[in-house]
C-alpha cells in the first residue's frame, strides 16, 4: 500500500494529502467494470468513446477488459475556453470519426464533477441515432445528481470533493501518469 511519502519522486515536488485510491484497488474495480460491461452488450456493435484527455489510462485499461469484440474512439470537448469553471456551452473539438448510427454507445468519463458538459455531450451523441447511450464514469463526486440527464450505468467509485489527480486526472497537465488517484496537498 503506497503512502504520500512513498511518491514524493513522482510528483515533481508537489505534496500529497493522501491517496484516495490505491493502483491494485483500481485495477481489481476496472476488471469488474470490464465484466460488467460485457454482460450488459452480449451483442450488436459496441463503440466505447473515451472523452479526451483525461479518459485516456482508464479507457485504455477497461476496453482490455471487456472480453467482447468492440470499437474504440474518442472526443474532444471544450466548454471553459480561458475560465476556471465550465460555461455549459460545449462544442466538440474532435468528432469521433466511427459511425454512431445503430451502435451501442459507452462514453467513458475520468469524473463526474458539475454534469454540464456530460449532459450536453449526451444531448450531442443522442441526435446520432444511437441504438443505446450510456455512461462508464471511474469517478463520481456526486455533485451533479441533480444536474444529470442519465446517471452513469458503470461507475468505478465514488469520489470525495477534493481535488484529485493520477489515473488521468491532472492538475495544469501534470499528474496523469500517476498509476494511483491522490488528493492534492495545498
Amino acid at each position: 500500500m503506497l503512502k504520500p511519502s512513498d511518491v514524493e519522486h513522482l510528483m515533481g515536488g508537489r505534496k500529497v494529502a493522501r491517496i484516495v485510491y490505491q493502483p491494485e484497488e483500481i485495477l481489481l474495480r476496472v476488471r469488474e467494470l470490464g465484466r460488467e460491461i460485457a454482460a450488459a452488450y452480449p451483442g450488436g456493435e459496441l463503440l466505447v468513446l473515451g472523452l479526451l484527455k483525461g479518459s485516456f489510462i482508464f479507457l485504455g485499461d477497461l476496453v482490455r477488459e471487456i472480453p467482447r469484440p468492440l470499437q474504440v474512439d474518442f472526443l474532444v470537448a471544450s466548454s471553459y475556453g480561458a475560465e476556471k469553471v465550465s460555461s455549459g456551452n460545449v462544442r466538440l473539438v474532435y468528432d469521433p470519426e466511427t459511425r454512431l448510427e445503430g451502435k451501442h454507445i459507452l462514453l467513458v468519463e475520468d469524473i463526474i464533477d458539475s454534469g454540464r458538459t456530460l449532459n450536453r455531450l449526451l444531448e450531442l451523441l443522442a441526435a446520432r441515432q444511437p441504438k443505446s447511450l450510456e455512461i462508464c464514469a471511474l469517478l463520481d463526486k456526486g455533485l451533479a445528481a441533480d444536474v444529470l440527464a442519465r446517471k452513469p450505468k458503470f461507475l468505478g467509485f465514488k469520489a470525495p470533493n477534493e481535488f484529485l489527480v493520477g489515473y488521468g486526472l491532472d492538475h495544469a497537465e501534470d499528474f496523469r501518469h500517476l498509476p494511483f488517484v491522490a488528493s492534492l496537498a495545498e
